[in-house]
């Protein structure tokens, strides 16, 4: 059975034969392994070009920024995943990746939508004030939350989302995405009655997507973070076992309120 476009049977990501792999053009052995820093190799994979310094310097900062937070949703999931299946390494960082949604790290994605969203309406109106307000207004309509703002901890401002602003107003990379951001924050006291902070993840995208990083691409971003934070946790696991202490304190936490049997 056919199903969907089978017209494009072709990739530009790799090939090999048996003398040579070639990633992006590029032999793997001859001009990437031991002369291509990582965070460089994951702009190639990605984009199929190399990252200039600014991009490279950027795609650094936003993965040190958002790989690590403690004891987060995902390496909760990962840890306890591991405590249950300790053969399963893989299962256990697939646990902590598969929760990576548009509340909890994976919202860098929805906020680079809903700024591109915005930075494409401005620049189609010329009134970037007027469409980051009505994007507020019709997220709210649905009693949705703004992407990008707000956080549970850093109520007083994210000093992560902060340092990023701050380097791309340094660099001089500010750009359309950044400036639909900063729209977004100064048109909320009025359309939501409060400020709310900028976050990481409504940094992240408007970082990136000024540097040149793909809008599709970027939960990727987020998930290679996690991934290496994840790995981190989970070897801490096999030295200082906490998932089954975690599993024990949810149910000490939790009442059950159901029915009891006759």
């Amino acid at each position: 059975m056919r199903i969907g476009k089978q017209d494009q049977n072709h990739s530009a990501i790799a090939t090999s034969n048996a003398e040579r792999i070639v990633v992006r053009g590029r032999d793997l052995c001859e001009e990437i392994i031991g002369k291509v820093d990582f965070t460089s190799y994951f702009w190639l994979l990605v984009t199929g070009e190399t990252p200039t310094p600014v991009q490279k310097r950027f795609a650094d900062a936003v993965l040190t920024a958002i790989a690590e937070h403690g004891l987060v949703p995902s390496v909760v999931a990962g840890r306890m995943t591991y405590a249950a299946a300790p053969e399963a390494f893989q299962g256990a960082v697939a646990a902590g990746l598969l929760g990576c949604g548009s509340v909890v790290l994976g919202s860098a994605e929805v906020a680079g939508k809903f700024l591109a969203g915005i930075a494409q309406e401005g620049s189609n109106s010329g009134d970037l004030k007027k469409a980051a307000s009505a994007a507020i207004i019709d997220l709210r309509k649905e009693k949705k939350a703004i992407p990008g703002f707000g956080h549970p901890q850093h109520s007083s401002g994210d000093p992560r989302a902060n340092l990023l602003l701050k380097m791309a107003k340094d660099e001089g990379v500010e750009g359309a995405h950044i400036a639909a951001l900063r729209a977004v924050e100064a048109s909320l006291p009025e359309t939501l009655g409060r400020p709310l902070p900028i976050n990481v993840n409504g940094a992240i995208p408007a970082v990136m997507l000024d540097v040149g990083f793909p809008l599709a691409a970027l939960k990727g971003v987020s998930l290679l973070a996690r991934t290496a934070s994840l790995i981190g946790h989970l070897q801490e696991e096999t030295e200082r076992p906490i998932g089954f202490i975690m599993s024990g304190a949810a149910a000490a936490a939790i009442k059950y309120d159901g029915p009891e049997p006759d």
